[in-house]
């Protein structure tokens, strides 16, 4: 099946480019929001499923329904998903699949920069979140956050300054915390609030780092990609030349996320499970 290279569709690919440090931000994210244990919860974006597996970790769901419009992702996050609590199914969070009002809390994690008019999503949240429910998001932090990325696109850049118009930073305005906290404010949720997470992210060595931009998925994969193999060498030793290192070879960087979170006006009462009407 073709795709678009800007588009994520394979979760394998997605885990070795930044999956791996989605989980933790997820546990993080989670642990802010601090909502009450029990409930329906919606996960919208939920890619391979790193924040329906924190949900159901650390906030003892009734159940977690994921929505993605990726089939790749829905199916990496179906096989490494058993709990039964889980539901996933294609979807678009601009259109969502589900009814008004079921959600106690409705998430998407590091994917309304991906949707294309991240208000309309908004707007979902707002309308499938039960009154009285949470709705909160979190994005890289592409502007300055991301040092794995940073690295890379002032490298690329340098080398080839057309490739500065496909960095995240310029292209991503929403991923910072005035656009994040003017998108739920405009959506109708009150008590928004927005908060940073950072985590390490250490590479073993140069390889652990360098091999995932070889994926082809993704914005800076997909650059790589599209580069002439003297180019694409070119780029390798030069990042292989900035990167900080220890002795041992590895590379601390830090990853910086910004999350946002509102709550929906109460209202009526949801009755019923978020799989009633669907």
């Amino acid at each position: 099946m073709g795709h678009d290279p800007e588009v994520w569709a394979a979760g394998d690919a997605y885990e070795a480019y930044v999956g791996r440090w989605s989980r933790s931000v997820a546990r993080e994210f989670v642990r802010w929001l601090d909502v009450s244990v029990g409930g329906y919860w919606l996960d919208a974006g939920c890619g391979t499923g790193a924040l329906t597996a924190a949900v159901l970790e650390l906030a003892d769901p009734a159940q977690v329904v994921g929505v993605d419009p990726a089939e790749g992702f829905i199916a990496h996050a179906r096989t490494r998903m058993d709990d039964a609590r889980a539901e996933f199914r294609v979807g678009d969070a601009q259109s969502l699949p589900l009814p008004d009002g079921r959600f106690d809390a409705v998430v998407s994690g590091l994917a309304l920069n991906f949707v294309p008019d991240p208000r309309r999503a908004a707007a979902e949240f707002a309308r499938v979140a039960a009154p009285g429910g949470v709705a909160a998001a979190y994005v890289w932090d592409y502007a300055e956050g991301m040092a794995m990325l940073r690295y890379f696109w002032d490298a690329a850049a340098s080398l080839d300054p057309a490739a500065a118009e496909r960095d995240e930073g310029r292209r991503f305005p929403l991923c910072s915390p005035e656009q994040l906290a003017r998108l739920w404010t405009e959506a109708g949720f009150a008590e928004v609030t927005v908060g940073a997470i950072e985590l390490p992210t250490v590479f073993a060595d140069f390889g652990d780092y360098w091999q995932p931009f070889l994926g082809g998925q993704g914005p800076a994969p997909g650059y790589v990609m599209s580069l002439t193999d003297e180019h694409r060498d070119a780029l390798r030793d030069l990042l292989r030349d900035r990167l900080p290192a220890r002795p041992d070879g590895s590379i601390p960087l830090t990853a910086k996320a910004w999350a946002v979170r509102g709550r929906k006006g109460t209202g009526p009462s949801r009755s019923g499970s978020p799989s009633d009407s669907v």
